[in-house]
């Protein structure tokens, strides 16, 4: 935008002069003789006394030393009148070191001084004498008869009218990230400090983050300080002096339109976008990705869904669930569900063989067949050392089946000492 490029608020009234109905006399028509064919007079022009007096009158005004004062007068009088808050635009006639003046005509003169002055020197700096320049009113009369003007408050109020017309045409503007924290990042436009919600980031700069925790989101944000991204302007509030921005595209703001489409139980083929520690993204279609956690990658256990997938391959995967918008996707249940299978062969009580194939916190995860495992709970041991003497990865202990819930593939077992 042009530094003195502005709008006017308030445009002149137009004033249209409407036809007076004529008082020159009618023609009069005098009869001839009976030979002769009525001949039509021109009517006499005789000025009236009161039409003679006016003429004087406006003889003597413009002969009057005064009259472009009173013209001046008769020109603002027919001027519409300006209101605190309009935008006004004039020319620069006169600066100084306390004020800058500009001519209204035919409305007054306007000023920006004191506080007004101080706000916008950095603008009042490039400013020249003849230079066409708008501003708002804050003052229509002031104790020395000027039109008291702000310019910095007249370059906010065209900036929020700009970001209205960026939302609207949906304009993609390249910013740099000036700073983040937990919420999303910190983004400015011509001065105006915005912000971008975490949840309005492409897949690309989301901080896929196991159990939301977020101090790790805040660690993945700070990475895009300084760096350029392509956003829209989503939301502004010229009250509360706020902007909202998003990277996301046209497209992907109407993600709930496009979630629609899909049913719990349908069958897809995507493309994986992104692979983190919980589980894998995969892209339904262009703005539209869902999740395949960790636990729904297999039946057995996957530890690093890395050393399994990379980005770009193509999945099928199954829709479980779809949430306020997101799309939970699972693989493994495309294939066959070993518990089925399991439900056939054990029972509660039952001694079994099982290979410890991890720990965590609640004890040892014991597989008794691929895609079966059972929990071998730590207080059998007292501690988690104590366990760990009994009980080592990759090895195969007996053990005895204390639950099994093969609907909700739920095992327990309990270590069998030799």
């Amino acid at each position: 935008m042009a530094l003195f490029s502005f709008r006017k608020k308030n445009e002149e009234a137009e004033v249209e002069a409407k036809p007076k109905a004529s008082k020159e006399p009618k023609a009069v028509v005098e009869e001839a003789s009976s030979d002769e064919a009525p001949v039509e007079k021109a009517p006499k022009k005789k000025a009236g006394p009161k039409k003679a007096k006016k003429e004087s009158e406006a003889e003597a005004a413009l002969n009057d030393p005064r009259k472009d004062h009173i013209m001046m007068k008769y020109i603002a009088e027919s001027a519409t009148p300006v209101a605190v808050g309009d935008i006004v635009e004039g020319k620069v006639i006169a600066s100084d070191k306390t004020g800058v003046y500009i001519d209204l005509s035919p409305i007054g003169t306007g000023i920006i001084y004191g506080r007004e002055y101080i706000n916008a020197r950095d603008i009042i700096k490039k400013i020249n004498i003849g230079d066409a320049i708008s501003a708002k009113v804050v003052d229509v009369n002031n104790e020395n008869g000027y039109i008291e003007l702000s310019l910095k408050e007249a370059r906010q109020a065209l900036i929020w009218s700009e970001a209205e017309e960026v939302i609207r045409d949906r304009r993609i503007l390249e910013l740099p990230v000036r700073d983040a924290n937990k919420g999303g990042l910190i983004i400015e436009w011509q001065g105006i400090q915005g912000f971008l919600p975490a949840s309005q980031l492409k897949p690309d700069h989301y901080p896929r983050v196991v159990d939301g925790d977020k101090d790790r989101i805040l660690e993945e944000l700070r990475k895009l300080v300084g760096q350029k991204i392509a956003v829209t302007i989503i939301g502004a509030n010229p009250k509360e002096g706020k902007l909202i921005f998003s990277e996301k595209s046209p497209a992907e703001h109407d993600k709930g339109k496009m979630v629609e489409k899909y049913t719990v139980g349908d069958t897809l083929e995507g493309e994986i976008t992104g692979i983190v520690d919980f589980g894998i993204f995969v892209k339904i279609e262009d703005g539209l990705e869902g999740l395949v956690h960790i636990s729904e990658i297999d039946w057995s256990l996957v530890e690093d869904p890395k050393a399994l997938f990379r980005v770009k391959d193509k999945v099928r995967v199954k829709i479980i669930e779809i949430k306020e918008g997101k799309v939970s996707l699972s693989i493994k249940a495309l294939k066959d569900n070993p518990w089925k299978e399991a439900e056939k062969k054990y029972k509660k009580d039952q001694t079994v063989s099982a290979v410890v194939i991890k720990y965590n916190k609640h004890g040892a995860l014991a597989s008794v067949e691929e895609g079966v495992a059972g929990l071998v709970h730590i207080s059998e041991f007292g501690s988690e050392d104590k366990l760990r003497e009994k009980l080592e990865l990759g090895k195969t202990y007996s053990f005895k089946i204390t639950l099994f819930d093969p609907k909700d593939q739920k095992m327990a077992l309990s270590f069998v000492s030799k």
